[in-house]
Protein backbone atom coordinates (compact mmCIF):
# COMPACT_ATOMS: atom_id res chain seq x y z
CA UNK A 1 0.00 0.00 0.00
CA UNK A 2 2.67 2.15 0.53
CA UNK A 3 4.20 1.72 -2.42
CA UNK A 4 1.28 2.22 -4.17
CA UNK A 5 1.08 5.96 -2.67
CA UNK A 6 4.98 6.34 -3.66
CA UNK A 7 4.65 5.37 -6.88
CA UNK A 8 1.19 7.21 -7.82
CA UNK A 9 2.79 10.67 -6.35
CA UNK A 10 6.50 9.88 -7.54
CA UNK A 11 6.07 9.09 -10.63
CA UNK A 12 4.11 12.28 -12.13
CA UNK A 13 6.56 14.49 -10.58
CA UNK A 14 9.45 12.27 -12.75
CA UNK A 15 7.02 12.82 -15.54
CA UNK A 16 6.33 16.52 -15.37
CA UNK A 17 10.18 17.02 -14.25
CA UNK A 18 11.47 15.50 -17.76
CA UNK A 19 9.00 17.19 -19.84
CA UNK A 20 10.13 20.28 -18.03
CA UNK A 21 13.78 19.78 -18.68
CA UNK A 22 13.44 18.72 -22.37
CA UNK A 23 11.19 22.21 -22.90
CA UNK A 24 14.73 24.09 -21.09
CA UNK A 25 16.76 22.30 -23.94
CA UNK A 26 15.02 23.35 -26.74
CA UNK A 27 14.58 26.68 -25.91
CA UNK A 28 18.38 26.57 -24.39
CA UNK A 29 19.11 25.29 -28.63
CA UNK A 30 16.56 27.52 -30.17
CA UNK A 31 18.18 30.64 -28.64
CA UNK A 32 21.97 29.43 -29.24
CA UNK A 33 21.04 28.21 -33.24
CA UNK A 34 19.19 31.88 -33.83
CA UNK A 35 22.49 33.98 -31.84
CA UNK A 36 25.16 31.99 -34.18
CA UNK A 37 23.32 32.14 -37.13
CA UNK A 38 22.96 36.07 -36.72
CA UNK A 39 26.41 35.76 -36.27
CA UNK A 40 27.20 34.23 -39.25
CA UNK A 41 25.52 36.32 -41.76
CA UNK A 42 22.49 33.50 -41.94
CA UNK A 43 19.55 35.30 -42.14
CA UNK A 44 17.54 32.76 -43.58
CA UNK A 45 15.46 31.96 -40.81
CA UNK A 46 15.00 35.71 -39.58
CA UNK A 47 11.21 36.52 -39.90
CA UNK A 48 10.43 38.20 -43.03
CA UNK A 49 8.67 41.89 -42.38
CA UNK A 50 6.07 41.97 -45.27
CA UNK A 51 5.75 43.82 -48.09
CA UNK A 52 4.37 47.44 -46.74
CA UNK A 53 2.78 49.89 -49.33
CA UNK A 54 4.29 53.30 -49.66
CA UNK A 55 1.69 55.75 -48.77
CA UNK A 56 0.75 58.85 -51.74
CA UNK A 57 3.18 61.51 -52.78
CA UNK A 58 2.21 64.89 -52.16
CA UNK A 59 1.60 65.17 -56.63
CA UNK A 60 -1.30 62.25 -56.12
CA UNK A 61 -2.59 63.96 -53.02
CA UNK A 62 -3.24 67.70 -54.35
CA UNK A 63 -5.16 65.58 -57.17
CA UNK A 64 -7.51 63.97 -54.78
CA UNK A 65 -10.77 66.54 -54.35
CA UNK A 66 -10.86 69.00 -51.98
CA UNK A 67 -13.83 70.46 -50.46
CA UNK A 68 -15.41 72.85 -47.51
CA UNK A 69 -17.11 70.87 -44.63
CA UNK A 70 -20.46 72.32 -45.69
CA UNK A 71 -20.05 70.42 -48.92
CA UNK A 72 -19.85 67.00 -47.59
CA UNK A 73 -22.02 64.33 -48.49
CA UNK A 74 -21.79 61.04 -46.01
CA UNK A 75 -20.62 62.77 -42.79
CA UNK A 76 -19.06 65.48 -40.79
CA UNK A 77 -17.02 63.43 -38.76
CA UNK A 78 -13.41 62.70 -39.22
CA UNK A 79 -12.65 59.05 -38.67
CA UNK A 80 -8.33 60.36 -38.08
CA UNK A 81 -8.88 62.56 -35.65
CA UNK A 82 -12.21 62.10 -34.23
CA UNK A 83 -13.15 65.54 -34.55
CA UNK A 84 -15.93 67.24 -36.47
CA UNK A 85 -15.42 68.94 -39.38
CA UNK A 86 -16.79 72.40 -39.52
CA UNK A 87 -18.53 73.81 -42.64
CA UNK A 88 -15.67 76.55 -43.38
CA UNK A 89 -13.11 73.66 -43.14
CA UNK A 90 -11.33 72.12 -45.85
CA UNK A 91 -11.83 68.76 -46.28
CA UNK A 92 -10.35 65.72 -48.62
CA UNK A 93 -12.68 63.10 -50.42
CA UNK A 94 -11.56 59.93 -51.11
CA UNK A 95 -12.72 59.03 -54.76
CA UNK A 96 -14.85 55.75 -54.93
CA UNK A 97 -16.49 55.53 -51.48
CA UNK A 98 -16.63 59.75 -50.94
CA UNK A 99 -15.33 59.32 -47.07
CA UNK A 100 -14.21 62.92 -46.13
CA UNK A 101 -11.73 64.00 -43.43
CA UNK A 102 -10.05 67.00 -42.53
CA UNK A 103 -7.30 67.74 -44.99
CA UNK A 104 -4.49 67.37 -42.73
CA UNK A 105 -5.83 64.75 -41.17
CA UNK A 106 -6.31 62.79 -44.58
CA UNK A 107 -2.93 64.04 -45.94
CA UNK A 108 -1.46 62.42 -42.86
CA UNK A 109 -2.82 59.20 -43.17
CA UNK A 110 -3.30 59.05 -46.89
CA UNK A 111 1.17 59.62 -47.29
CA UNK A 112 1.55 56.44 -44.88
CA UNK A 113 -1.55 54.23 -46.14
CA UNK A 114 -2.91 54.54 -49.70
CA UNK A 115 -6.28 53.42 -47.86
CA UNK A 116 -9.35 54.99 -46.59
CA UNK A 117 -9.74 55.01 -42.83
CA UNK A 118 -12.67 53.58 -42.68
CA UNK A 119 -14.19 51.41 -45.07
CA UNK A 120 -10.10 50.25 -46.38
CA UNK A 121 -10.90 50.98 -49.81
CA UNK A 122 -8.05 50.95 -51.99
CA UNK A 123 -6.56 54.29 -53.63
CA UNK A 124 -5.99 52.73 -57.18
CA UNK A 125 -3.29 54.55 -59.65
CA UNK A 126 -6.36 55.04 -61.93
CA UNK A 127 -7.61 58.29 -59.11
CA UNK A 128 -3.92 59.77 -60.28
CA UNK A 129 -3.93 59.27 -64.15
CA UNK A 130 -5.72 62.03 -65.95
CA UNK A 131 -8.49 60.74 -68.87
CA UNK A 132 -7.14 60.57 -72.05
CA UNK A 133 -9.51 62.16 -74.78
CA UNK A 134 -11.73 59.96 -76.78
CA UNK A 135 -10.72 59.98 -80.58
CA UNK A 136 -14.50 58.91 -81.42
Amino acid sequence: MLVSVFLALFLPCVGMSAVFLVYICLLWYAAAYQSAGAGAGNYQNDPVKPNQEMGLSAAQLDKLPKITGKDLVMSNDCAVCLDEIESEQFARVVPGCNHGFHLECADTWLSKNPVCPVCRTKLEPEFFTTPESNPC
